[in-house]
């Protein structure tokens, strides 16, 4: 059986390609001989996770986790980051570098509305100076 975190993955593919159950059952039996996720192996399970990503799923871990936004004014700066990083190709991680550059803060949750401000327009900039 393959470990949580991977079914946890799998299951989440699921949703964010919203597969309903008859097409999600007959994806596991045509590419891992399975109907459900609870017999995979782990070969399978990889097999199963890089079909559902060349599907179109997109990991989290991939481009990190957006930070948690609390207040209307930490939302807009939040949204305008994520689409600045999108469009750059950038993960989070990428931010959060910025903060502790800027402002000694290690992860952009910590950063105040003002700061976010600061590393959007940063981020403008740098979208301005290469034509994005």
């Amino acid at each position: 059986m393959p470990a949580t975190s991977t079914l946890a993955k799998i299951h989440i593919a699921k949703k964010q390609l919203a597969m309903d159950d008859d097409t999600y059952r007959q994806m596991l039996e045509s590419v891992a001989g399975v109907r459900s996720a609870k017999d995979l192996t782990p070969i399978g399970a990889a097999k199963v996770l890089r079909h559902l990503e060349k599907s179109g799923f997109k990991n989290a871990r991939q481009h990190g986790r957006r930070p948690a936004a609390a207040g209307a004014d930490r939302q807009k700066l939040l949204g305008k980051i994520e689409a600045l990083l999108a469009e750059a190709k950038r993960p989070w991680s990428y931010a959060d570098a910025m903060a502790a550059r800027m402002f000694q803060i290690d992860k952009l949750d910590w950063c105040d509305a003002d700061q976010l401000w600061r590393i959007t327009a940063a981020l403008q900039k740098d979208a301005n100076r290469h034509g994005r």
